[in-house]
C-alpha cells in the first residue's frame, strides 16, 4: 500500500514537473527567459490564467484548443507531462525513497527536455549538461566513499568522444553529447555510463537506420536522444547489466 501510495506522489510530481520541461523545450530553443516571461500561448502570446496551467487537465478542458485564438495546442504537452510523470514513477520504483532516486529524476527530466530540442535543433544546450553535472557533484559528496568511480566516469566515455572528435575533425560527434557524457559520467559512475553509452549507440543505430529505410532520411542524426534513453535504461538496470557482464567472465 505504501509502494502505491509513493507512486501516486511521484507520478503527480512528475506530471507537475513535466509542465516545466515544455516551458524548458519551448522557449530556450528561441531564448526567451523560462523564469521572467509567464506563461502565455505561442501564437497569440495571451497570457495563460492558472485554470489554463493544470498539467493534463488543462489540454483536456480546454479541448486542445487555445481559449482566446482557438489556435489547436501541440500534444506535445500532455505527453511531455505523461511521460515525465512515468518516468518519475518508474525510477521510484526500482530505486525506492534515496537521494539517488530524486536525483534521477531530477536527470530524467533534463533528459527529457534535451532530447526533444536536440531532435528539433541538433542542438545541445550547455545548461542541462551544467545541470546534471551539479547533480553528480550532489552524487559525489553523498556517496563520497566511492568518488573514484564518479570522477573516472567524468572522463571514461567522454574522454573517448573527445578523441573521436579530435580525429574526424567534429565530424564524428557532437561537443554536446561529449559534455553530455561528462555530465552523466559523473552522476552514474564510470561503470554505469558505460553501459549507457552503448546502450545509446544499439538503440540509436536500430531506430536510425528503420528511419533511412523508411523515410529515406540522411545519415546525420541527432544523439543526444538515444544517449539519454541508454542513461535511463542504465539508470533502472544498470547494475543488474554490470553483475551480468561480469558473471559472463566469471565462468571462463
Amino acid at each position: 500500500m505504501l509502494d502505491v501510495v509513493f507512486s501516486v506522489f511521484f507520478g503527480l510530481y512528475g506530471i507537475i514537473i513535466g509542465s516545466f520541461v515544455n516551458v524548458l523545450i519551448l522557449r530556450i530553443p528561441i531564448k526567451e527567459s523560462v523564469a521572467l516571461t509567464r506563461s502565455h500561448c505561442m501564437t497569440c502570446g495571451h497570457v495563460l490564467s492558472w485554470y489554463e496551467l493544470v498539467p493534463l487537465f488543462s489540454y483536456l478542458f480546454l479541448g486542445g484548443k487555445c481559449r482566446h485564438c482557438k489556435t489547436h495546442i501541440s500534444a506535445q504537452y500532455p505527453i511531455v507531462e505523461a511521460l515525465n510523470g512515468i518516468l518519475y514513477v518508474i525510477l521510484y520504483l526500482a530505486c525506492g525513497i534515496s537521494i539517488e532516486c530524486i536525483l534521477y529524476c531530477l536527470c530524467a527530466s533534463a533528459l527529457l527536455a534535451l532530447s526533444v530540442i536536440d531532435w528539433r535543433t541538433h542542438e545541445i544546450p550547455i545548461g542541462f549538461n551544467i545541470f546534471i553535472l551539479l547533480l553528480g557533484l550532489i552524487r559525489l559528496v553523498t556517496d563520497i566513499g566511492n568518488w573514484s568511480q564518479y570522477v573516472i566516469g567524468l572522463f571514461a566515455v567522454s574522454g573517448f568522444l573527445f578523441l573521436l572528435f579530435l580525429i574526424t575533425k567534429g565530424r564524428g560527434i557532437g561537443g554536446g553529447d561529449i559534455k553530455l557524457m561528462a555530465a552523466t559520467g559523473l552522476l552514474l559512475g564510470w561503470q554505469l555510463n558505460i553501459i549507457a553509452f552503448l546502450l545509446g549507440c544499439v538503440i540509436g543505430s536500430i531506430i536510425h537506420l528503420s528511419i533511412m529505410a523508411i523515410k529515406k532520411a540522411g545519415r546525420e542524426l541527432a544523439f543526444g536522444p538515444y544517449l539519454s534513453a541508454g542513461v535511463f535504461v542504465a539508470m533502472i538496470w544498470g547494475e543488474q547489466l554490470v553483475s551480468w557482464y561480469l558473471s559472463m567472465w566469471a565462468t571462463y
